[in-house]
């Protein structure tokens, strides 16, 4: 998502627009939908015995190779962790409107913040939900971290985080290969601040972090892609993506379903292994039913995305009806998902 300026305390959030990029972004999604579609075709009309696995570059594993996965950090026995962005209501308004709590707690902190020490993530704990930290370094010159001027503020979250003694997610610059292009989108100087943090974090012992990877379901025109700012497998716990259905409000969007908007990344974090979560996510109201896009989503992850073991739905109204209670029919739909036993393992 757009963060232009994006920025989340521990209690007030302040998004503000996201920009024009997401027509880029809806066309970049719906043409590897048609590519891969042109390729089978193609494939079919080559060969009298056509060999379908051709047609797809990012073939995601098996259903099997899930179940590897079940022995990592926060990672469930089964099914999917569901969590939540709080910007439509308090939190015991929104878990009165779902049925239940959810698993994790999406909250967003400035580089300088001591999200550590935050009561909102005493608060997470004490209530038994899994905080997902996003750590935004606005305002920070990437080569600051990496030669090791900022390390006095890395430290002192290194440390809160090792005094937590709980497991937790933390998402550091996600979306790097998106707009706000973390680092200047140059990919070796992202990974180097990212392990440089990572490695700050383990020397002092913290090492109940888990963390979390997140780049934008779409990269930025003439900017590298995602993976090409993938810090290492010793680095990541969880890869992840962020992605919307943007509806067709706008005459240049076109809709997405929640298979077709994650299909393209997935087969590519797929490659990795690990355990994927969905860092935000949501849908408009507008062009083709919400009520049946939420509806379609435990189904896609049993039958095409069962490596993904934890998705964040961005509950607020920023651009687009994000929104779980858009609408009655949205709210039941949603409060349906939540309440399936894949999502509450």
């Amino acid at each position: 998502m757009n963060r232009h300026l994006k920025r989340w305390y521990a209690t007030t959030p302040q998004r503000p627009s996201r920009s024009a990029r997401f027509r880029r972004s809806t066309t970049s999604v719906v043409a590897a939908v048609l590519l891969m579609t042109l390729t089978t075709l193609a494939t079919a009309c080559s060969s009298s015995k056509p060999d379908t696995r051709a047609a797809l570059p990012h073939r995601p594993p098996p259903p099997a190779a899930a179940t590897d996965l079940g022995k990592g950090p926060l990672v469930p026995a089964h099914g999917a962790l569901l969590g939540h962005y709080y910007g439509a209501g308090t939190m015991a308004e929104t878990d009165a409107r779902i049925g239940r709590k959810p698993a994790v707690h999406l909250t967003y902190y400035n580089w300088a913040d001591d999200w550590a020490g935050s009561s909102t993530t005493r608060a997470d704990f004490t209530d038994g939900r899994i905080p997902l930290i996003n750590w935004e370094p606005f305002g920070v010159d990437f080569d600051d971290i990496i030669s090791g001027d900022l390390d006095t503020t890395i430290r002192q979250r290194a440390d809160g985080a090792k005094a937590i003694g709980k497991q937790f997610f933390l998402d550091f610059a996600a979306e790097m290969n998106e707009e706000e292009g973390w680092g200047g989108h140059d990919p070796a100087k992202y990974i180097a601040a990212y392990r440089h943090i990572h490695d700050i974090f383990v020397a002092r012992g913290a090492t109940n972090v888990v963390w979390a990877w997140c780049p934008n379901v779409t990269d930025s025109p003439d900017a590298p892609s995602a993976l090409a700012y993938y810090p290492g497998d010793r680095y990541v716990d969880w890869t992840g993506v962020d992605g919307y259905n943007w509806g067709t409000s706008d005459p240049d969007f076109t809709w997405l379903s929640f298979g077709d908007l994650f299909a393209d990344i997935y087969g590519k974090l797929a490659q990795k292994g690990k355990p994927i979560i969905i860092g935000e996510m949501g849908s408009d109201e507008v062009g083709g039913g919400k009520v049946a896009w939420i509806d379609g989503v435990i189904p896609t992850l049993k039958t095409k995305f069962p490596l993904i073991k934890a998705l964040v739905w961005f509950d607020i109204d920023k651009e687009r009806h994000w929104k779980i209670n858009s609408s009655a029919s949205s709210l039941a739909s949603y409060a349906r998902m939540a309440k399936d036993p894949y999502l509450n393992p």
